[in-house]
């Protein structure tokens, strides 16, 4: 196992530096420029020149917009990166790692209760659906998952906010805490901050709920079928037993796979959601970078969820072996 995890690692960093140059090529061909949209707010008044602008631009190295000068830029971001620097948010003003740290606690919070939430009503529902197929149970959760993977993030969450915020007036709109709360304990301030998470996190569930209770199905179905679990019922165990106790471990190998995913979701927020429910996350501070032309803070972050998709993938092949010990990893 150890030369299987020597060797995944070295294909690992052969692909982020791919993934790396394609993401510098993307990103500083951006149509946006946050250091042109600075000089033209600067430059109001008309006082600075073209040569002015041209020495802002070589400050943070964005001069040359050549193939030959962006493929420099990049080696010279790389060289610090492999150094621990990821530079300075153009927008922020802080280094990139130290908004990344400050803003991805908040977005694992609400990813970590959402995942939570999500396996416990996802998996359960699945095997229920497996085990009455084509019941009435079946099709009706079946119809209510894929008509709430139809809808777009963005599209339930201003729902949401319509119905529950603006029209009844049961939560605040966006935020993670209410404004008047100076001076108040920590205790009302935490509860504060749940009640405005409630929404965000219902989303996040609903959303998120449909495929992991499909596949779950779709992988019980395939155990039930299995010659052992036929035996298993020919020597008298009881449904319940064959279900939970058969079915379900051998349910979770391709199970794995799915929740391989679920290291870059944990960490890396969900962008919409945020933007729409306002919560300074990770992933609404990646947008705004995004939208503004932050090269440095959009390099950080998407090299950040490159680097936690590798080692999701890594981790789910390793955790193949531990699940069912008849994997065996290559050598």
């Amino acid at each position: 196992m150890t030369k299987y995890i020597i060797k995944r690692i070295l294909l690992s960093v052969v692909i982020l530096f791919f993934v790396s140059l394609i993401l510098y090529l993307l990103i500083r061909c951006m149509p946006v420029s946050f250091i042109e949209n600075k000089f033209n707010e600067i430059n109001s008044a008309g006082n600075l020149t073209e040569e002015d602008f041209k020495r802002l631009l070589a400050i943070y190295g964005l001069e040359d917009n050549s193939f030959g000068g962006i493929i420099r830029g990049y080696f010279g971001w790389l060289g610090n990166f492999l150094k621990g620097d990821m530079g300075v948010s153009f927008q922020k003003q802080n280094p990139v790692s130290q908004v990344i740290g400050e803003t991805m606690g908040i977005s694992f919070g609400i990813a970590f209760v959402a995942l939570i939430i999500e396996l416990i009503i996802a998996i359960p529902l699945g095997i229920k659906c497996a085990t009455n197929q084509y019941g009435k149970f079946d099709y009706a959760t079946t119809v209510l998952c894929m008509t709430l993977m139809a809808f777009p993030s963005f599209f339930l969450g201003n729902l949401f906010i319509k119905i529950f915020a603006v029209d009844l007036g049961w939560f605040d709109i966006g935020g993670l805490n209410s404004g008047s709360l100076q001076g108040v304990s920590f205790f009302v301030r935490f509860g504060d901050m749940v009640w405005h998470l409630i929404l965000p996190i219902t989303v996040m569930v609903l959303l998120d709920i449909g495929p992991m209770m499909r596949y779950t199905r779709t992988n019980t179905l395939e155990v039930l079928n299995a010659d052992y679990i036929r035996t298993a019922r020919a020597k008298g165990l009881s449904e319940s037993k064959v279900v939970y106790k058969h079915v379900f471990r051998n349910t979770l190998i391709p199970l794995i796979t799915l929740l391989s995913s679920t290291l870059p979701m944990l960490f890396g927020g969900a962008m919409i959601t945020e933007t729409v429910f306002a919560i300074p996350g990770i992933g609404q501070t990646a947008y705004n970078a995004l939208k503004v032309g932050d090269i440095p803070l959009a390099m950080g972050y998407n090299m950040f969820i490159a680097i936690l998709t590798v080692v999701g993938v890594l981790l789910a092949d390793i955790m193949y072996a531990v699940v069912d010990p008849r994997v065996k990893l290559g050598k």
